[in-house]
């Protein structure tokens, strides 16, 4: 089972899923925290958002949307699911 092509490729996307996931939150908080730890009447505003908000929610967003569509299409596999055995039988 170990050298089922399968699981090289399941963990190499799950690695990428978590990257994924800790580059999303180093975003959020960069942008919620670093732009947001001010005096709220020196905030700038976006779209009558607060800068802050706007750069790590709604920016945020779209940034992995797009990544994950880019992630997607370009470096995971469609790989089948049935380990063939019941071809076999």
């Amino acid at each position: 089972m170990k050298d089922d092509k399968r699981f090289k490729i399941a963990n190499r996307e799950a690695l990428i899923g978590v990257g994924l996931a800790i580059f999303n939150f180093i975003w959020w908080f960069v942008f919620a925290y670093g732009m947001g730890d001010k005096d709220p009447s020196k905030y700038t505003y976006i779209l009558g958002m607060p800068a802050w908000f706007f750069y790590s929610c709604v920016l945020g967003f779209v940034v992995m949307a797009v990544l994950v569509a880019i992630v997607v299409k370009f470096f995971f596999e469609d790989i089948p699911l049935d380990d063939g055995k019941e071809e076999e039988q």
